[in-house]
């Protein structure tokens, strides 16, 4: 019967264990939304660890500005326009990407528009139809597109990105009252980000044996600028540590999951939500 190799914690070396596992560098990162606020952050993660990161997003201004930001503190930053849902069009920004870099070996799939939408029972269906579109269908064509360099070269890293509320309904008792209104998660965001945390799974069950790992991270509250007080102090006062997330609280997650501090990490879902999620 064939066996699987198997190291004890107790025979691991130090050089087992060494933050090298972490080490991106030679490495090439595309990550889609990547010019503001999550993206931004999770690209500069993976940056900070020595990989070399293409920023994709459909304003090209934006991300054009972010990438020249982190170009100057030092870091291997190209942007890109791209529309995630136009099939042709991510083949195309892939193939560039291996062209100018010889290599792609980190996906993070970070793009969706979050339209505004009614909630329950007055959804607004052309716009659920569209917030599908920008988040399922452009993870699943992102994912999918990368997974096609990626298994000639055997290897690979894809992140897709979710939500806490893939998994939980958001409590509407959090946005009453409040005079400056945070984007408020609804039914058709909510079912896209679970149907993100399904694709991730499957993703994953199809391609580990090409040597491709295939993740999610699920983020909390984490809001854009300045958050009405209250909703901040309800938040605070909802998890478990008792503070609001930032976008930097990403990037130790990011890079768990790109670099071989990851490799035996598939098909999972990390929720990154300061314990909103735990009661």
């Amino acid at each position: 019967m064939n066996t699987v190799p198997y190291m004890s914690v107790a025979s691991a070396t130090q050089a087992d264990l060494d933050r090298s596992l972490f080490d991106l560098t030679g490495r090439v990162a595309l990550v889609t939304g990547g010019g503001t606020h999550l993206g931004s952050a999770m690209a500069g993660a993976l940056c900070e660890f020595g990989a070399r990161c293409y920023l994709a997003g459909r304003r090209s201004d934006v991300v054009a500005v972010a990438a020249a930001s982190m170009r100057e503190r030092g870091h291997g930053v190209a942007s890109l326009a791209l529309d995630v849902t136009d099939g042709a069009a991510v083949d195309s920004a892939i193939a560039r990407i291996v062209d100018e870099s010889g290599r792609l070996d980190v996906v993070v799939c970070n793009a969706g528009a979050n339209a505004e939408s009614a909630y329950p029972p007055d959804t607004d269906v052309d716009v659920f139809r569209q917030t599908m579109e920008s988040h399922v269908v452009g993870t699943v064509i992102t994912a999918s597109a990368a997974a096609r360099r990626m298994r000639a070269a055997g290897s690979g890293s894809i992140i897709t990105v979710s939500s806490v509320h893939g998994s939980l309904a958001a409590d509407p008792r959090l946005y009453e009252g409040l005079t400056k209104m945070p984007v408020r998660s609804s039914l058709a965001y909510q079912t896209a980000k679970a149907g993100i945390i399904g694709a991730t799974r499957n993703l994953a069950a199809e391609l580990g044996r090409s040597g491709i790992r295939v993740n999610c991270i699920s983020p909390g509250h984490i809001p854009k600028g300045d958050a009405d007080p209250e909703f901040v102090r309800r938040v605070i006062n909802g998890n478990a540590l008792g503070v609001m997330g930032r976008p930097e609280d990403l990037g130790g997650a990011v890079v768990l999951l790109a670099s071989d501090a990851g490799r035996f990490i598939t098909g999972h879902n990390l929720v990154i939500d300061g314990g909103w999620s735990v009661w």
